[in-house]
């Protein structure tokens, strides 16, 4: 009984693997493959278009690569990046000031 069982229990197992594959990505929606050339915002920021989509995303000129995530309106994702970076420059300054006052007071 032990043999019947395992030769449809393999086949049974990939179908539903497959089926559940195709579910997924039924329902993720657009893959955001075909992003368009960069586009530039201001002198500071400049995006990307999803061709498919219409879905824009930051890019790095640097860096040549998008960066953050998506949305449809980019002074959005634009307001959120420049919180994210006052963010980080204020953990900056005080991880810089907390390292000044533990070396005062490992000095004296």
């Amino acid at each position: 009984m032990g043999k019947k069982r395992a030769r449809w229990v393999w086949p049974v197992g990939i179908a539903a693997a497959g089926l559940g594959s195709f579910a997924t990505l039924m329902l993720r929606g657009c893959w955001h493959r075909r992003m368009g050339w960069p586009i530039r915002y201001d002198d500071e920021f400049s995006y990307q278009v999803c061709t498919d989509c219409g879905i824009k995303r930051l890019y790095d000129d640097g860096a040549f690569r998008a960066y953050g995530p998506y949305g449809y309106d980019v002074e959005k994702l634009i307001a959120r990046q420049r919180v994210a970076y006052q963010k980080h420059i204020e953990r900056v300054e005080a991880e810089k000031s907390a390292k000044k006052a533990r070396s005062a007071r490992n000095a004296s």
